[in-house]
């Protein structure tokens, strides 16, 4: 599937969860009344629940604010927002005080340094076998660029 089918498969489903029918016109009476900028038209209504547009950011914030449904998962779907849930909790639960103090001790370095302590770690972390990631990442030495063997 596509994005624009995805999106309107998303948004079709949130109308009929709100109770809403689902509807152009509907749609663009209710997002107008919430909407402080140019008030949209029946036919990019219209697109936006026939696989034919995807509105801006902020037209998805107030879609989503309306039919009550996370943005992201109006926009993205679930299967995104349960991926950066996992992601942010094996971070939470993996990261302790003194990793976070050396985080933030490496973004305070200048950008060349920063790229040097990169390698290091991914050459460590390489050679330990300490994750599968860092054995599936090589430098390119003349670009210094991150690629995927």
């Amino acid at each position: 599937m596509n994005e624009k089918i995805e999106f309107s498969t998303r948004l079709r489903q949130a109308m009929k969860d709100a109770g809403y029918p689902v509807s152009p016109s509907v749609l663009e009476q209710e997002f107008n009344l919430r909407w402080y900028g140019r008030s949209v038209s029946n036919q990019a209504a219209w697109g936006w629940l026939n696989n034919k547009a995807v509105p801006t950011q902020d037209k998805v914030q107030v879609l989503a604010d309306w039919l009550k449904i996370e943005p992201e998962v109006l926009r993205f779907g679930e299967a995104v927002r349960k991926s950066v849930q996992t992601h942010r909790q094996r971070w939470d639960e993996g990261v302790g005080y003194l990793e976070r103090e050396t985080f933030d001790a490496f973004l305070q370095l200048p950008a060349p340094q920063r790229k040097l302590i990169r390698e290091v770690i991914l050459t460590f972390a390489k050679v330990h076998g300490d994750t599968a990631e860092a054995s599936a990442l090589t430098t390119d030495a003349k670009r210094g660029a991150l690629i995927q063997k």
